[in-house]
């Protein structure tokens, strides 16, 4: 994928906010910020944190006491999150590489990742990262989307953008839906300072009250937008023919399956 693919610029953050936070991301989110509580920490730390829809859930969660840094390598991502909070929360917001975070060994309880490990380019590199601003025995507590056979809404937009392609078919789906393999997470997380990891299933299903608005966060809101532009597609026709697709094959019912992990580090 190119450069410009991979990036959520523009007016995607605020699409991708809109339209896709309250159907696909927001149940994880209440999720995963629920599991960061119960562990009582005194000192978060988010990767990856797009536009605030963890940090969110994380801030109304934890305890008041708890310092909470979010980071993402966008900075427009960032912008649309630091709008969600009052400037007394204790909130830190900063640009940052989960690859090469700009932490202290040692620094925070619980790291906190929401389906954003898929996009690093180095995986191991960022385990070992997160291992190494974990205190000991700190839990890195992170999500990925489980395959695209498993959410047959990503299958479906991923499909209909290869038919308007289909002599070089846009790739951006295949990315967040296709690092699923429990083994080969569990092992990369222990060779990378992690003492264990488990991983569990999660399926929620969701209403989808608007195909319209869904299939506009779809195209609209992540770097799809971009490569349909690149290959001179008309973004609004593909969205069009998108939100037909959806109101057909799903009606007004999302069914989503991830994997959640829980890592202990030593």
């Amino acid at each position: 994928m190119s450069s410009e693919a991979a990036a959520f610029t523009g007016n995607i953050p605020g699409n991708y906010d809109q339209y896709l936070g309250p159907r696909i991301f927001q149940g994880f989110a209440e999720d995963i910020a629920r599991r960061a509580a119960s562990l009582k920490p005194t000192n978060v730390l988010e990767l990856a944190a797009g536009t605030g829809i963890v940090s969110r859930h994380l801030r109304n969660q934890v305890p008041e006491n708890c310092a909470l840094t979010i980071t993402d390598l966008n900075e427009p991502m960032l912008l649309v999150a630091a709008e969600k909070f009052n400037p007394d929360e204790n909130l830190q917001v900063k640009v940052a590489d989960a690859t090469q975070l700009p932490f202290d060994d040692d620094s925070f309880d619980v790291v906190v990742c929401q389906f954003g490990v898929m996009f690093f380019p180095d995986k191991d590199r960022s385990y070992a990262e997160a291992a190494r601003v974990l205190k000991p025995g700190g839990h890195y507590l992170l999500n990925v989307w489980d395959s695209l056979q498993d959410n047959r809404f990503a299958q479906i937009a991923d499909r209909v953008a290869g038919d308007v392609f289909p002599d070089d078919p846009p790739g951006f789906y295949k990315v967040p839906f296709s690092y699923n393999d429990l083994g080969h997470i569990v092992s990369a997380l222990t060779a990378n300072g992690f003492d264990e990891a488990n991983c569990e299933t999660l399926q929620l299903e969701t209403d989808l009250p608007c195909a319209n608005d869904f299939a506009r966060g779809l195209i609209f809101g992540n770097p799809l937008f971009e490569e349909v532009k690149s290959r001179g597609g008309d973004p609004e026709e593909v969205c069009s023919t998108l939100a037909a697709t959806l109101k057909e094959e799903l009606g007004g019912v999302l069914s989503l399956q991830a994997i959640m992990v829980d890592a202990v580090a030593g």
